[in-house]
């Protein structure tokens, strides 16, 4: 009879405690198909500043009137071989999108942070802002001419 009785409880229990558990999956979702627009509203901390030339060797550029195709064409190849890695044209993915660049930055800011990442990432206030709003993503010094970070700012210019 006791057998019987342990037996009963053991089944009980067992029973009471098998219940089938529900997973919540509200509350966070991934969407990685933010466009440059919405990603405007997320930079709100990141000031756009013409005037900042950033830290670097590059002091001044001057874009001619005409984009330079030849020039584009050199820099489209070097942006598709080591930029979009991190980059998009017009979404957000490590790196901002790099669509209306020149509406936010300056030439000459541009071509130092494609030149002198670590200097602007240590120095400059915009580069220190982005890092921040990219979850310290830090760009990497591709060591590249001034000669091939020219063509990818001219690339940049067609965008």
């Amino acid at each position: 009879m006791k057998k019987i009785l342990l037996f009963v409880a053991l089944g009980a229990f067992v029973a009471s405690c098998g219940g089938k558990k529900e997973e919540k999956k509200d509350g966070f979702e991934v969407n990685r198909t933010k466009t440059e627009e919405t990603s405007a509203k997320a930079t709100e901390g990141v000031p756009v500043d013409m005037d900042n030339k950033g830290v670097g060797p590059i002091k001044n550029v001057d874009f001619p009137a005409e984009i330079d195709e030849e020039m584009a064409a050199r820099g489209k190849a070097k942006f598709d071989g080591i930029c979009v890695a991190c980059h998009m044209i017009d979404k957000r993915m490590i790196g901002p999108a790099l669509k209306g660049v020149y509406d936010r930055r300056s030439p000459e800011w541009v071509m130092n942070m494609i030149m002198n990442p670590d200097g602007m990432l240590k120095e400059d206030p915009i580069a220190k802002a982005l890092l921040k709003e990219y979850n310290n993503a830090i760009m990497l010094n591709q060591n590249l001419t001034e000669a091939e970070a020219r063509d990818v700012a001219e690339y940049l210019r067609t965008l």
